[in-house]
């Protein structure tokens, strides 16, 4: 984790067909000047995937939570609930823990507006929002969310960014291809840490 960096928790589907997204988020959280966290962070088979996510839930006072994925699985027919499962985690910690957790603030996201409540209704006093299945608004939402816990100049407009992360992707394979890293199949930390070395430089290659 970089150093100074406010980091930020994301809870959100890690599949192929919701990469885009998660990509998005990733390098919109290091444009806005924070530092993404995630589960996939850490590979580590002494220690329960559980117990890793408890720690960066405590370790993250912002959180962005994607409860978009409520499709059925293929094979077993039934919809994973990772997402609500560590959403849950987020609040308890925020409404169960000290001083610091208590001061925890997060970003709720959903494909429709009100559609959690036909899945999650417990949740339905809280403010979600959506991203309508669209990258470039799920941009917008995140620089929004990040803008409201910064307490220097406001950040980057929603369209810089996304303008900047399309630069980013078009020069990405160049990129890979310099370091000698499959641009196709780029694991979390090769992508994280690419997407902060562009960022740190301003688009500089």
């Amino acid at each position: 984790m970089a150093r100074g960096k406010t980091p930020v928790f994301i809870n959100c589907p890690f599949d192929g067909a919701y990469l885009p997204f998660f990509h998005a988020i990733v390098f919109a959280v290091y444009r806005c000047g924070f530092t993404p966290r995630c589960a996939l962070e850490v590979i580590d088979g002494g220690g329960t995937r559980i117990a890793k996510i408890e720690t960066l839930i405590e370790e993250c006072p912002l959180g962005i939570h994607d409860i978009s994925r409520t499709e059925l699985d293929g094979v077993n027919k039934l919809p994973r609930f990772n997402m609500p499962l560590e959403l849950g985690l987020f609040l308890g910690a925020k409404r169960y823990g000290d001083t610091v957790q208590k001061r925890k603030k997060c970003l709720v996201l959903d494909c429709e507006r009100y559609r959690y409540q036909k899945f999650i209704s417990d949740i339905a006093g809280q403010d979600v929002d959506s991203h309508e299945g669209k990258v470039e608004i799920l941009i917008d939402k995140v620089r929004s969310f990040l803008n409201s816990a910064v307490r220097s100049r406001p950040l980057l407009s929603g369209a810089a960014i996304r303008d900047d992360y399309q630069r980013f992707n078009e020069v990405l394979p160049e990129i890979c291809s310099r370091l000698r890293i499959d641009a196709g199949s780029l694991d979390y930390r090769d992508f994280a840490w690419i997407a902060a070395d562009y960022v740190s430089k301003d688009g500089k290659l």
